[in-house]
């Protein structure tokens, strides 16, 4: 088990230190969905900044070169963990972490699930017409497009299961499936 401690700074209060089981916890969760842990780290820190924060700023909380710095931000801005603000203290790039579980819930997964969708589709949508060109041609042996079209099947059913996802991930960012539950978390 990783320790949130080794590579932040040490606590200056006690306060401090017991966001650290916190944001240990926040990077283990990211770990496990296939984010890396250190950024994790980073979320959790920049979750319990009350103010955006500068790459400078950032790099004090942890040990880490501006540049994995740097790449660790951006894969936070892509799933829209943290946002780039269009002010800047001094010229430098200010950050802010999405501080709403719903919504970092939401932004994280859709973009993931996208993700996915994106690879597949482009393999499918190449793959579909040759295969069926295939099965076409007078020239294929029977046997030959008797297994085509088991596979033709097969990828008709991934479409079909990846129309349906791109339909999941379309009302995810709508915030279809969270429309009680921010009230009841909130103890409306």
């Amino acid at each position: 088990m990783k320790k949130a401690s080794s590579s932040l700074k040490e606590p200056a209060t006690r306060r401090e230190a017991l966001r650290l089981p916190v944001i240990d916890a926040i990077a283990e969760t990211m770990d496990l969905y296939g984010a890396n842990y250190t950024f994790g780290q980073l979320y959790g820190i920049m979750y319990f900044e009350d103010r955006p924060m500068t790459l400078e700023e950032m790099q004090s909380f942890m040990n880490m070169s501006k540049s994995n710095m740097s790449y660790a931000v951006r894969s936070l801005l892509d799933t829209k963990m943290v946002t780039k603000l269009k002010e800047k203290d001094e010229r430098k790039d200010l950050y802010a972490a999405e501080t709403d579980f719903f919504q970092t819930f939401r932004n994280f997964f859709a973009a993931k699930l996208q993700r996915e969708i994106d690879v597949m589709r482009r393999a499918l949508d190449a793959a579909i017409p040759e295969l069926s060109e295939v099965i076409l041609d007078a020239a294929t042996p029977d046997d030959e497009r008797k297994l085509c079209l088991r596979d033709l099947h097969k990828l008709k059913h991934a479409v079909s299961y990846y129309d349906w996802l791109q339909r999941f991930v379309n009302d995810l960012r709508a915030g279809v499936f969270f429309e009680n539950a921010e009230d009841e978390a909130r103890g409306d």
